[in-house]
């Protein structure tokens, strides 16, 4: 095992990295298309996830492709709604109404980082 996975088995290695993802800002932009109903869920329900799992450390950008095209153009937007999570680092993917709040979590890592911080409180 190298050093550094062994450093998250000691409980400061639990804390450090709780602390670090608690300072980590989320950068998402979401591309949608006017105000269809698919587009008015997609951005209630990013929102209450934000909110939810990223209280005060996102930064949601709301981009209707109808208005700016070439936004959505130089991003290879193909679908609509499409949520991007720009940082952290890896940039990720979403398509769709952002209804699978699981895997959103998932995607965004906020599922497996929450399980690790619920493990370290366990103990």
């Amino acid at each position: 095992m190298s050093k550094q996975a062994n450093a998250l088995h000691t409980p400061i290695g639990f804390a450090a990295a709780a602390a670090n993802f608690e300072n980590t800002r989320y950068v998402l932009r979401l591309y949608v298309t006017g105000t269809s109903r698919n587009s008015e869920r997609a951005i209630v329900n990013i929102r209450r996830i934000c909110e939810e799992h990223l209280q005060g450390r996102y930064d949601l950008e709301i981009v209707d492709i109808s208005q700016r095209p070439a936004l959505a153009e130089g991003e290879q937007i193909i679908a609509a709604p499409t949520l991007i999570k720009k940082l952290p680092l890896p940039l990720r993917r979403f398509i769709g109404d952002m209804s699978h709040t699981e895997r959103i979590l998932l995607g965004l890592d906020l599922r497996q980082a929450s399980h690790r911080v619920a493990c370290d409180s366990g103990r």
